[in-house]
């Protein structure tokens, strides 16, 4: 928008990541003021930590008209502390507000009261980065690479998704860093790219569980030392990752269970992580399962000290031996069936390197 034409009278910003939420907020107000003077532009509107927000001092805010400038952005953060009690009056001035006026809610410090957030819909924008999934990851990723300083080759692309993670925060300061070294709209490599990358993000939870599922062992190991150091997860942690995981195929195993809805009923999560653990319950069968809870056991017990080995090397047994455990069997070729020994011609020579006849 860059301070031109008027396309939303009030703004609300959320997400799971904090840094990610500021981020938006800061390129939102970029928007919003344009080249005016952020100081005349821009009213922070909010109490201190733990304070609930004065809904009428926001109200005020937003029925001020600008002075020397012809726009005014409230910004009110930690929009969780406003009273619901008297949130209806600061719905009436989001319906009908100044056209000089805009209001820009930031969710935090609790939940954004319902219709307050009904009325933003309805007469404004709300902004979700939220990028708990994968495949929001991934579209967000895609939408910041196509507005970036920097013109990111597939490859190097693909990369940098890998590498940072969860971590998108880094993504803003990386592409400031690429395009310092490398000029604006430069095309970049994945060569290019390496040197800037710094250490690993962090990864979700559930690439670990998926990679020990599928049995690769080396891709297991590679997301437990990125949960332990970028993602600063103590090791007792990673254990109750793990032990949820198979109390999950413990809790279906040997139940009638129909299909996800029965599992999702059982272990009271959401239908797609019933689904994955009926799928690997049925894949491993009790005996492997019950081999798995043995290994957790154990290495609960080692974690806590009882072998003397570092926790990080227990984990990386543990890890190791589950995705090993969990690997499909391997298929052997049949025995081949006995039968009369083959006879060998004349004038040719035998296995035993005499001649036959």
């Amino acid at each position: 928008m860059s301070g031109g034409a008027r396309t939303a009278s009030a703004y609300l910003v959320k997400g799971d990541d904090v840094s990610l939420v500021a981020q938006e907020v800061r390129t939102l107000l970029d928007d919003l003021v344009g080249r005016r003077d952020h100081a005349l532009v821009v009213e922070e509107v909010g109490g201190g930590p733990g304070d609930e927000l004065d809904v009428g001092a926001v109200v005020d805010a937003c029925l001020t008209p600008p002075f020397l400038v012809d726009r005014r952005v409230v910004v009110v953060r930690d929009a969780g502390r406003l009273v619901t009690a008297e949130v209806p009056r600061l719905v009436d001035v989001v319906q009908s507000s100044l056209p000089s006026t805009f209001l820009v809610l930031v969710a935090g410090g609790g939940v954004v009261p319902a219709p307050l957030v009904k009325a933003v819909s309805a007469s404004g924008r709300i902004i979700d980065v939220t990028t708990s999934k994968a495949g929001d990851r991934k579209a967000w990723l895609h939408e910041h690479l196509r507005g970036a300083p920097v013109k990111l080759e597939p490859a190097a692309a693909d990369m940098l998704g890998r590498h940072v993670g969860e971590d998108l925060g880094r993504v803003e300061g990386l592409l400031g860093a690429l395009s310092a070294a490398y000029g604006e709209g430069a095309r970049v490599s994945a060569e290019d790219l390496k040197p800037y990358l710094g250490e690993a993000g962090t990864v979700p939870r559930y690439e670990l569980t998926d990679a020990i599922d599928n049995g690769d062992a080396g891709r297991a190991l590679v997301v437990l030392h990125r949960m332990l150091d970028a993602g600063g997860l103590a090791p007792m942690q990673i254990m109750a990752t793990l032990h949820g995981h198979f109390a999950n195929m413990l809790a279906l195993d040997g139940d009638d269970v129909a299909g996800e809805r029965d599992a999702a009923a059982i272990l009271g999560t959401a239908p797609f992580v019933a689904k994955k653990a009926l799928e690997q319950t049925r894949r491993l069968g009790s005996a492997r399962i019950a081999e798995a809870i043995n290994l957790l056991a154990t290495a609960d017990l080692d974690v806590r000290g009882v072998s003397g080995l570092e926790a990080e090397i227990v984990l990386e047994i543990l890890v190791a031996r589950l995705a090993r455990q969990t690997r499909p069997a391997r298929q052997t070729r049949p025995a081949p069936r006995p039968g009369r020994p083959r006879q060998t011609r004349p004038g040719r020579r035998n296995s035993a390197g005499a001649e036959a006849g």
